[in-house]
């Protein structure tokens, strides 16, 4: 873009594509319902004008505490739209965390999805006097007692009546502010989920967010006849750079159900790209593998799928198994894209094997996103592919991955002190330790906290180990742990309805499941894995005990951050009798 312009004044343009492109598709009662860009634009300016009814004024924070959902999407570029600034609340905080983001916010208007997760609010609105609006998206507000009268409460409907009302009276043009919003104006603070400590306020103006999206359309082949199914989470910034590039691009959004209906929404909207994480492809490769174990056909046709050296067996495999995998993934699917976390590359390979690519991509909240992600034409497995056009990246003596570029944001928000600690000489230090290959690639090796260094001087990288593990379907989530110790070891959560549909296929006798984790058997394949996983390592690195625990890892135990990596420091302390007994 010659002339790069804020994203509510591209938003503002979206009036004039073709009348028949629609903007995003979402489901209501069984049925998928679609908004044309148009239809898109109107809903937004009515909700722009209702939140100038409410007081609203440029430079205001607005926050939005919700599952991911068109309303989110719409919510966010109304406020953007009048200058204001979207604090995005992940759907799955606790009360305080909650407290701690619109309070360090200040969010004037606090937008909410449904009655349970208002009364979450109500419980510490007390402690939140700058909310002064509260809109409902859905449910009756008549169903919660006792709201307070200090605030005033709104239903979706209800701001959108106000929004039009005040459009009449005051002949106020949504498009005209929309493009007035300056470059340099301050368009979101995004609390980082964090695995340890306190959250903080990262804050992207509309000139990251504009130089990220150029530089994802000169490396990402997108274009406005793509269509996407959205489900990460718009409180996370890698959710929000699809929601940014279905602005500029104009392709089609679709938005999941939920995780649990992934699957099926993918047979249903058949989208051409899919922006995740590794987490996803795992369990995407786990139910594959579940659907083969036990029969010899399929293992063997699954075998051939990924390293057969016969035209017979590809062929076999391309008729069978590729094609059906790629039809349960709604068969249109051009390329994925993963960020947010390392994906181990086996798991690239085995997409590559049967037809599908997986771009890795890798970047901060800080950095708005991606700094480097591979091409469908130059996508090297095991690594995040090259830096972007805008940002330079320089390796520390250390192996910490330093960056440079628009991208990088403007502080952290009320604390001058961890800016300064984090960006010097124009340089942001990721926390990330990385190489490049001999060829230009960057490869992510682990996070500078997180390597281990045993008693014995040597370190280890956890999410090497932890990745290897979670190949096999049975594992749903592990921690290493080993710092300052002898030897390495691993807590392992189970799949558990992989290892239910196991227990029946083999007639295993248990009284219920956190028994039935507990068995000798289920601890012999476990300890047969991790040997296997073992003979791939060094022996400094390799895992000498495990425990197995009878529950998973869960967001809502707080053991887990919202784009489902493990909190290493709230599990070490949680568990660290259970890590004890493991020397």
């Amino acid at each position: 873009m010659s002339n790069p312009v804020s994203l509510p004044a591209l938003f503002a343009r979206c009036i004039n594509r073709p009348v028949d492109r629609v903007a995003f598709r979402y489901k209501r009662q069984k049925v998928w319902l679609e908004m044309t860009w148009q239809e898109y634009f109107h809903l937004v300016e009515s909700l722009l004008q209702g939140l100038l009814s409410y007081g609203i004024q440029a430079g205001d924070p607005v926050a939005i505490f919700s599952n991911t959902r068109f309303e989110w999407a719409a919510a966010d570029i109304a406020v953007l739209g009048l200058g204001g600034i979207t604090i995005p609340i992940y759907q799955s905080h606790t009360g305080d965390e909650l407290k701690h983001t619109i309070n360090h916010s200040s969010a004037k208007l606090l937008i909410v999805e449904n009655p349970s997760m208002l009364k979450k609010w109500l419980q510490i609105q007390s402690t939140s006097p700058t909310v002064t609006t509260v809109v409902l998206i859905d449910g009756d507000l008549k169903s919660i007692d006792s709201l307070p009268s200090s605030v005033q409460f709104k239903t979706w409907d209800q701001w959108l009546q106000d929004g039009r009302k005040h459009k009449e009276l005051n002949r106020v043009d949504g498009a005209e502010l929309m493009q007035k919003v300056t470059l340099d104006q301050i368009a979101t603070i995004v609390y980082t989920s964090g695995t340890s400590g306190q959250p903080k306020g990262v804050v992207l103006t509309h000139r990251q967010i504009i130089a990220e999206v150029e530089d994802l359309m000169n490396r990402l082949p997108i274009s406005p006849l793509d269509s996407t199914l959205s489900f990460l989470p718009y409180a996370h910034v890698l959710g929000r750079v699809e929601h940014w590039l279905h602005v500029r691009l104009g392709f089609t959004l679709n938005f999941a159900e939920s995780i649990e209906r992934l699957q099926s929404n993918l047979k249903e909207v058949k989208p051409t790209v899919i922006i995740g994480v590794p987490r996803i492809f795992e369990k995407i490769y786990a139910s594959l593998v579940t659907q083969v174990e036990g029969h010899y056909w399929r293992k063997k046709i699954f075998e051939w799928s990924q390293n057969g050296s016969s035209f017979f067996g590809k062929w076999t495999a391309e008729l069978t198994l590729n094609r059906l995998l790629r039809e349960g993934l709604g068969g249109q699917l051009r390329f994925f894209v993963s960020g947010g976390a390392p994906l181990e590359p086996k798991l690239g390979a085995f997409f590559k094997g049967v037809g599908l690519t997986i771009l890795e991509g890798y970047g901060l909240t800080e950095t708005t996103a991606a700094i480097a992600v591979g091409t469908p034409n130059d996508n090297r497995i095991g690594t995040v592919g090259k830096p972007l056009p805008s940002i330079e990246i320089k390796i520390a003596d250390d192996g910490e991955i330093l960056v440079r570029g628009p991208q990088v944001m403007r502080e952290y928000y009320k604390d001058l002190e961890a800016t300064q600690e984090v960006i010097k000489d124009g340089y942001f230090a990721t926390g990330d330790i990385g190489e490049f290959t001999s060829d230009g690639y960057l490869r992510i090796t682990d996070r500078k906290k997180d390597l281990i260094k045993t008693s014995g001087g040597k370190y280890v990288a956890p999410q090497k180990l932890e990745g290897l593990l979670k190949l096999n379907p049975l594992v749903s989530n592990v921690l290493v742990h080993g710092d300052k110790r002898k030897y390495i070891v691993a807590l392992v959560t189970l799949n558990s309805e992989y290892l239910k549909k196991l227990a029946h296929d083999r007639k295993m006798q248990f009284s219920d499941y956190r028994g039935l984790t507990q068995t000798k058997e289920v601890r012999q394949m476990l300890q047969n894995h991790i040997k296997s996983t073992n003979a791939q390592l060094a022996s400094f690195e390799s895992i000498k005990n495990f425990a197995i625990l009878d529950h998973d890892f869960s967001i809502e135990s707080g053991e887990l951050t919202p784009s489902l990596k493990v909190r290493r420091k709230v599990c070490d302390e949680r568990y660290k009798d259970t890590i004890d007994s493991l020397y």
